[in-house]
C-alpha cells in the first residue's frame, strides 16, 4: 500500500488543498483522495508534489508491505 506524507507537508508549508492543487495542476479533490490514500499519484505528480513541498520523493511516499495473511 501506498503511503504519503501529503497532508503533513501541506499543513507545514500553510498550503490548502486548493492552493496545492494549482500549484501542481490538479484539481482539489485529487489532492484530498491522495492525502487519504485513496489515489496513487503518477510519478509526475509525485515530483511535482515533492518539489512543491521541498522534499524528496521517498520522503514523500513510501511502499507499506500488506500482510500476505489478509
Amino acid at each position: 500500500m501506498l503511503r504519503n506524507r501529503v497532508r503533513e507537508l501541506r499543513a507545514r508549508h500553510s498550503f490548502s488543498q486548493t492552493e496545492l492543487a494549482n500549484r501542481v495542476g490538479v484539481t482539489r479533490q485529487t489532492i484530498g483522495f491522495i492525502e487519504k490514500g485513496g489515489f496513487s499519484p503518477s510519478i509526475t505528480l509525485a515530483l511535482r508534489l515533492a518539489l512543491h513541498l521541498k522534499v524528496q520523493v521517498d520522503e514523500l511516499f513510501w511502499l507499506e508491505e500488506e500482510d500476505e495473511d489478509e
